[in-house]
């Protein structure tokens, strides 16, 4: 069975077994989170399509674990008028590993 939900204003599709990372969630490790913004349910006998979410469906994920990823540089320059400007940026996650998709 396979599912669309929204978390962090991002659609993800999953299946269950699935590990996704998304932005992160105030759960902490070992923890089970259930997303309920489900927007379609697909399976083998089973096809529900929401407008704009499917009532009654929901995934329930375990957090993995709570990081950051690896360090994106930002690098502005203006040739010939000496700015130059260095930032990095580590964008925190959630690694979930999904569990059961429900109808």
């Amino acid at each position: 069975m396979t599912a669309i939900f929204v978390t962090g204003g991002k659609q993800y599709r999953v299946s269950e077994g699935d590990v996704i990372f998304v932005e992160k969630l105030p759960n902490e490790a070992e923890e089970t989170v259930t997303f309920d913004q489900v927007l379609a349910v697909v399976g083998d006998d089973v096809q529900a399509i929401g407008k704009p979410v499917v009532e009654g469906a929901s995934v329930t994920a375990k957090v993995v674990k709570n990081g950051k990823a690896r360090k994106v540089l930002v690098y502005k320059m203006h040739p010939k008028k000496g700015y130059r400007r260095k930032q990095g940026h580590r964008q925190p996650y959630t690694k979930l590993q999904i569990e059961t998709i429900s109808l």
